[in-house]
């Protein structure tokens, strides 16, 4: 069985486990939620020396990190990542983005807002950049989603797994005004009502 290391409240974990749960592919769940000492051991360096969360081990020992590599990797030969150069380069380029540009800003002021060992940073100077940042991720998806039904086209595919991480708690846990951007709110029903889909709190069944 495959074991999966991951960060119970983060997005980019939560993606890597929405595509596990979507594939039916049993995994052995290894908790890391901030402030456990889990990626900081010893044990955990030698298998990620970066020292960071979801990291995958293959049932042979290989191991595979950073969230998008690992979808990308999971969702290989399914319908979850499209078999044409085009559409997959779309993908990827939606899924590069969001590490470039939607993740450092919704995801970050998300963080400060929850963790209690970031309440040091939920100052103006921080907080409305990161707020005025995200807004405009928001309105490039809104843009996007006005002309089809999914990020990368008219199925659902790794890109919108990878952009609902973060995506479907900018409001509650960003304080993102999601109501400038009803498209992305219709998409994220889409994606919800997709076969599979389980909320951050399922860290497997097995």
């Amino acid at each position: 069985m495959i074991t999966l290391y991951s960060m119970p409240s983060s997005g980019n974990s939560y993606k890597v486990r929405l595509l596990l749960a979507k594939l039916g592919l049993p995994f052995r769940h290894v908790a890391a939620e901030a402030g456990s000492g889990v990626t900081q051991s010893p044990e955990f360096l030698a298998r990620n020396p970066k020292g960071k969360v979801p990291l995958l081990e293959l049932e042979d020992g290989r191991l595979l990190s950073e969230s998008n590599a690992i979808l990308l990797f999971l969702g290989d030969g399914t319908r979850y990542v499209p078999q044409g150069h085009y559409t997959r380069a779309l993908v990827h380029s939606w899924m590069f983005w969001e590490q470039n540009a939607h993740e450092p800003s919704i995801a970050v002021r998300s963080a400060i807002l929850t963790y209690e060992d970031r309440a040091h940073l939920r100052r103006p100077d921080v907080l409305d950049p990161l707020l005025e940042q995200g807004h405009r991720a928001l309105q490039v998806m809104e843009t996007q989603l006005r002309e089809t039904l999914f990020l990368a086209g008219e199925v659902l595919t790794v890109a919108d797994l990878c952009l609902y991480g973060y995506t479907h708690s900018a409001g509650a846990k960003g304080g993102f005004d999601m109501a400038r951007f009803p498209e992305v709110e219709r998409w994220l029903e889409r994606v919800e009502a997709d076969p599979g889909h389980v909320p951050i709190t399922w860290l497997g069944d097995w």
